[in-house]
């Protein structure tokens, strides 16, 4: 029997700086919906990647006197080192939008759309924001600044490029939001995509003059113009399943849930919609929207402000795991939050160093002080998959893992409140086979939080999986306090 099939992606990050918090953020959700799915008995595809063309990426290069290859070549190492830092998904795939099959695939993408009658060129005059790499209107300006990158020049673009026909989709793309009713998760996010479809997307330009930006997937048949970033990197989530070569392992997977930050909603939701129902193919299923990780002061984070948290830093002084479950469990499921070291310190003491690990050791301590080894190994079997609460998996399913983790932090509350109540390293003197029983039962329970946590601190799941199983207190606490 063939098992069900789940396709994950995230967005794929620019190479123009360093891994920080916010890809961080979308590359552990991701990661915990795979291993959620995975856990479930689904076979699971997980994609990530760089994107690596772009006139900022262009400039970032010749500003540090490289060839943009040996840039992007260079960046991409900096990811892939990241995603392995954050204890991703073993099997992840790892795209990159310079790899010849990336190129190929968007140059098919490109003719087909041309074919259907989406792409023509024009002479055309727009302000352009380099750090979205969109077009902006002057309504989306504050000041003549793009809002979300205020110390880049809003620079002017005045010259002949390609366009696609977005115009044309938009009842197409109204009545596949109808259809979906979850299609853009959270509701918030679906509700403003919605509202710009209905004003009337305007045709957007595709591509760009080489003569000024060369670093680009080129035109097909036009050797003056290069693909626009947006059209070329987005292709990336069909071609990595085996479009348009692999047709039977592209349908085998296809359509795709999408993790994004809420400045990608447009591209995601819409633009990339409408590109795939000009090229024929079907939508993606979901598209799950994060908010932005603020800096102190609810700041974005810059590094000209100095407000910028490295998430290497923090993995390599609290571990992976430690990473993961703040990201889980303390940062809003879709809302912009505030992060702060102070923040995770504490949360870290009160959830991590005094919660899950001093349970952890008090309840084990029981077990091997009074627990025979083999009587919990019926309780802790896995062969026969996971189970999780309906609770559990309602919030897993809506994307809610904020919620998930705190279903998690109340078993280990209500866990913690049975040893308080029952006292049975007091009754093991008085009636030892009843405190034994209890014990048991904690252990078991001890074992349910670890199955739960498997998606989300993976090495912590297996830590007191093992221990419960070995019937042993760990050597040493799985997570020592912070002064």
């Amino acid at each position: 029997m063939n098992k069900e099939t789940f396709y994950i992606t995230t967005t794929l990050p620019y190479v123009n700086a360093e891994p920080h918090l916010g890809h961080a953020l979308e590359f552990v959700r991701a990661d915990i919906i795979a291993r959620y799915k995975k856990l479930l008995g689904f076979e699971v595809f997980f994609n990530t990647g760089t994107d690596e063309h772009g006139i900022k990426i262009y400039r970032k290069a010749l500003e540090q006197g490289k060839e943009p290859q040996d840039y992007v070549d260079e960046y991409a190492e900096k990811f892939k080192e990241f995603v392995r830092e954050l204890g991703m998904f073993e099997n992840v795939n790892f795209v990159r939008t310079t790899d010849l099959k990336h190129k190929k695939a968007a140059q098919e993408f490109w003719k087909i759309c041309d074919k259907n009658g989406d792409i023509y060129k024009k002479n055309y005059q727009v302000k352009y924001c380099v750090g979205c790499e969109l077009e902006k209107t002057e309504s989306e300006l504050v000041d003549g600044k793009c809002p979300d990158h205020p110390n880049l020049e809003i620079e002017l673009i005045d010259e002949e490029n390609y366009f696609f026909r977005f115009s044309k989709y938009k009842e197409k793309l109204l009545e596949l939001y109808e259809k979906n009713s979850n299609f853009v998760i959270p509701e918030t996010r679906f509700n403003e995509i919605k509202r710009f479809v209905e004003r009337g997307p305007k045709d957007f330009s595709i591509s760009r003059l080489k003569s000024k930006m060369p670093w680009g997937v080129e035109v097909p048949d036009d050797p003056d113009h290069v693909m626009y970033v947006w059209f070329d990197a987005l292709v990336n989530y069909i071609d990595a399943i085996g479009w348009p070569d692999d047709l039977e392992n592209f349908n085998k997977w296809w359509p795709v849930t999408q993790y994004a930050g809420k400045d990608n909603l447009r591209q995601q939701s819409a633009m990339w919609q409408a590109m795939l129902m000009s090229a024929s193919l079907e939508s993606s299923k979901q598209i799950v929207i994060n908010g932005f990780i603020l800096g102190n002061g609810g700041i974005k984070m810059s590094k000209s402000l100095g407000n910028v948290v490295d998430p290497i830093q923090i993995i390599n002084e609290y571990g992976t795991d430690t990473l993961r479950f703040y990201l889980a469990r303390h940062v809003n499921s879709f809302e912009d939050f505030e992060f702060t070291m102070d923040r995770f310190k504490e949360a870290y003491n009160a959830d991590l160093a005094n919660g899950l690990g001093n349970l952890t050791s008090r309840i084990m301590k029981m077990a091997e002080t009074n627990l025979e080894d083999t009587n919990l190994r019926m309780d802790t079997n896995d062969t026969n998959g996971y189970e999780f609460s309906e609770e559990y998996k309602n919030a897993m399913e809506g994307f809610n893992i904020q919620e998930a983790a705190n279903i998690i932090w109340q078993e280990i509350a209500r866990i913690d409140n049975q040893i308080q109540t029952t006292e049975p390293f007091k009754l093991v003197k008085t009636d030892p086979e009843k405190a034994k029983e209890i014990i048991k039962e904690l252990a078991v329970s001890l074992y349910g939080v670890a199955r739960m946590l498997n998606p989300i601190m993976p090495e912590t799941s297996e830590s007191i999986k093992l221990a419960v199983k070995q019937n042993k207190m760990p050597e040493k606490p799985l997570f020592a306090r912070k002064d």
